[in-house]
This record gives structure tokens, sequence and C-alpha cells, in this order.
């Protein structure tokens, strides 16, 4: 349900298009002379979000001021109640319609949308039933909780503020009298380019929704982020005649995130050092191959008189392809540690081998086989980098579990496959697995279970961080037989 609702939040015009497409709807507005532009402008997008915020909330209903406001004028209309019902079931077959259009249809899906449908009509239909005296007092508590407890706004055409609620003035430190009149862009914070607003204003002038994120400055001086979505009021001819502003705080959400980002930065340096070790170390054969090729020349000469072209050429040859190799080991772990712009489509087959190669080294000085099976066929958009650290701080962690533990025939088992639309990497080793006392706590920062204490604590931390806030994928992890399991889950497209 909550993949669905999704696809409802970015799909409302199509569903209300749908909605108003059907012949009983066209012929109640068509009867009762309904201002359509102002059904669907207006009424149409309060019964969406309404049925929205109602199962995201999980509660019975909720007193929702668009919606009785359309209950209300309804009302004067003199709509009969098999009508309304008509008019709400449309849009019920309006969403189960979009569901099969999107190939989400399912028995369970129905029968919650149909479960859903049937909570919040009766409610609505309660409130009809009542008068229009009864159904303006709903109104109007509805209206004081609003005022108590949504950051909203509205100005005029010209973005001057006519109105805040007062859990505007709270978030932003200002009374209301000293916000209306004043320009809106008088919140802006000097980090919001002019640009942005441009564009703000051209996509609400042009009559659409916009919704996205916008940070302002309090009176204090402080800053504080709203996840704001702003709507055109229209008149009966369809012109604008204001916008509201219906905001989020989401400022915590923000510094949590940035925490994260910095936690992720962290992890990164401390396995710096590490790779820098891991250079050194895969570099020690080519520079020991070089060193002898470059002594055989005198020997050479010395036992021979001289050196022909034909043996200068081969360690010429020689020595240039170790240095090739050398030069890409740098190359690799170069960009390994350069931050990710945008996403990448890839297979995880190479994304999973290329992290593999970095602890070629490691591998092999401490006995550890690599298993790896792929039965994976799609692209995937990934933060290459982000990923690779991911499966590299995996493997390190196995390989130092296993060295500290002293298991003899260490291996890590590695299985990519795909299911549902999803790709899942399944992670295990055979290092003894984790303390049950341990194992609900290890994504925590700074939580670490070697004994000898070189570890950050960062390295689980971050991965449950770029899988779940970067690829928007899932991570668990469970004990087996023989160690622990990792199975990772990202959303294929």
């Amino acid at each position: 349900m909550e993949n669905f609702i999704e696809q409802i939040e970015k799909n409302k015009i199509a569903i209300i298009r749908k909605w108003i497409s059907f012949p009983t709807v066209i012929e109640l507005i068509k009867n009762y002379e309904l201002d359509e532009n102002l059904f669907i402008r207006r009424y149409s997008f309060a019964v969406v979000e309404h049925f929205i915020s109602v199962i995201k909330k999980d509660e019975k209903t909720e007193k929702n001021s668009a919606v009785i406001d359309f209950l209300k004028y309804l009302k004067k209309q003199n709509f009969k109640i098999n009508e309304l019902f008509l008019i709400f079931s449309a849009f019920r077959d309006s969403l189960i319609d979009f569901l099969f259009k999107i190939k989400m249809e399912t028995i369970e899906l129905i029968e919650k949308i149909n479960f859903n449908f049937e909570k919040i009509f009766s409610v609505l239909l309660d409130i009809y039933s009542k008068s229009i005296s009864q159904i303006e007092s709903a109104l109007n508590k509805s209206i004081d909780i609003v005022d108590k407890y949504v950051i909203m706004s509205r100005t005029d055409t010209n973005g001057i503020i006519l109105s805040v609620s007062n859990a505007f003035c709270k978030v932003s430190g200002y009374e209301s009298f000293e916000l209306i009149g004043k320009p809106f862009d008088f919140l802006k914070h000097s980090d919001m380019k002019d640009e942005f607003f441009a564009t703000i204003k051209e996509i609400i002038e042009s009559g659409e929704m916009w919704q996205g994120e916008i940070k302002n400055q309090k009176k204090n001086g402080e800053f504080y982020w709203l996840k704001t979505t702003i709507h055109p009021n229209f008149d009966n001819n369809g012109n604008i005649t204001s916008y509201d502003a219906i905001n989020e705080d989401i400022t915590s959400q923000k510094e949590l995130k940035n925490q994260q980002n910095l936690l992720v930065e962290q992890s990164k340096s401390a396995a710096m050092g590490e790779m820098i070790s891991m250079i050194a170390h895969q570099w020690r054969q080519p520079l020991q191959a070089v060193s002898i090729l470059i002594q055989k020349l005198p020997l050479l000469k010395e036992i021979q008189g001289e050196i022909s072209d034909e043996m200068l050429n081969d360690v010429v040859s020689q020595v240039s392809m170790q240095l090739d190799y050398m030069s890409k080991t740098i190359d690799d772990f170069r960009d390994y540690f350069k931050p990710n712009k945008k996403k990448e489509e890839v297979y995880i087959e190479n994304v999973i081998n290329k992290s593999m190669d970095f602890l070629t080294y490691l591998f092999k000085i401490n006995s550890v086989e690599i298993r790896y099976k792929n039965e994976s066929t799609s692209k995937i958009e990934l933060f290459l980098n982000e990923m690779v650290q991911v499966f590299i701080n995996l493997a390190k962690n196995s390989c130092d579990a296993m060295i500290e533990r002293e298991i003899k025939d260490r291996f890590i088992n590695i299985y990519s496959y795909e299911k549902n639309k999803k790709l899942y990497i399944e992670f295990e080793d055979n290092a003894g697995g984790i303390s049950k006392n341990f194992l609900n706590k290890i994504f925590e920062p700074y939580f670490s279970t070697k004994s000898n204490k070189n570890g950050t604590g960062l390295g689980l931390y971050m991965i449950k961080t770029i899988i779940e806030q970067y690829s928007f994928g899932k991570i668990d992890v469970y004990n087996t037989e023989v160690g622990t399991k990792f199975i990772i889950e990202l959303p294929l497209k």
C-alpha cells in the first residue's frame, strides 16, 4: 500500500482526470450546473489529499476543512445522498483503474482501497446528513485546528502575504502582523537562489501546483526547512486569485541527513588509511619486478660485454607493463575516493567484481576464497563509489573476523539475483556469526564488535545509510550455520 500511495502522490492529476471522465460524474456536473473548474482545481485535489492523509496516519478519519467545504458546496446544490455516493464511488473507481494502469493490481490492494473508501465515506456521509449550520460549525472547528497545527500561508498574485497560520508564526518566529503585507521572499534564506523562486513563480502562474523544499530564515537569524506544496486558487472564471502554501517542518530531518552524510565521509576517511596500505602492498610485487629488471641490464653487460637491442626492448616492455599496472592501481583508488555527483547505470556483477579487486592482496595473504555467483541481468542505478565502499566494508569485516577467530578454511559467498523487480545481494562468511546480544546493534554509529578496538564503529552504520538513504533499499543481517549473512535489497527500474 505504501508504494501505491507514493504513486498516487505522483499522479494526482491523472487520477483526477479519470475521475471526472466517468459518465456519472459528467452527468451530475451537467445536471447541477456545477462549476467544473472549481470542482477540478480545488475540491478534487482536496479529496485525493484527504484519502492519502487518512491512510498514511491509519486513523478512522480526520477533519479536512477543504473536504468539508466540498460537502457544504454540494449541500447547497441540493445533492441527494445517493448522488453523493455516486460521485465518491467514481473516485474509488478511478483509484482502482489507476492500480491496473501501473500494473499493481492485487486482490489485497483492491480490498484495501475499498476498505478505506468505506471508512472515509461513512464519516463524510454522516457529516453530509447534518444541517449546513452543523457543517459550518464542524468547518470552523477544523479551521481552528488547522490554524494551530498546520504551517500554511496565503499570498496574492504578486506574492504579497495575505494571511498566515499560528503554526507558521511559531516556526518562523514572527508575529502575523510582521508578515502580512510583506513579499513572501522576505523570509527566504540567502542560500536560496533567485532562479529557484523564479521557477516556482513560473509553475504556479501557469495554474499548476508546485512541490519542493524551501530554506527560510527565522526572525532570530536561524534557518528552518519546509517541505512545501503551493497551489493556485481560482475564481468562477478560472482566473488565479491567490496562492496557498501548505508546509511541513523538515528541519530535523535535514539535520539528521547532514549528520549521516558527515558520518559517511568520516567512515570513508577512516577507510582511506587502509586503502593506502593496500596500495603499498599491491605495489610491492611490481616494484620488486622493476628492480630486478633494472639490475638485469648491468649484469648482462658485465657478463656479455654488451646489451642487444632485443634484450633492451624486452626489459623496457616488461618495466612499462609493471608501471602501467601501478598507474592503474592509483587510478582505481583515486576514482574510488571521488565524490559521486550522480547515479550511474551499471551491472551489479561489475560493481562487486570491482570491489573485490581492491582487496585481492588482502584475500591472498589471508587465504580467503571469494565464491561469487551472479544471476542478475538488469542494469541498476547506483552511486557507484558508495556501493563499492559497501562491498569493501562487508568483505573487510568478514576477513577481520575470520583472522581474529583463526578460522582455517576461510570463504565469503556472494550471490546476486533478481526477484519481484528487486535486486538482491547475499553476502555470507564462515567467521562464526555475531553474538545475539550484538545483532540488533551492529548498524548503530560507533558500535564495534572488534575486540582489538581498531574498528571505528562507522562501517556498518555507513553501509546502512548508503543503502537506505542513497539507494532507497534495505539491508538485513542473520546468523547462519557457519557465520553471518547480510541480505541487501535494491529497487530495479
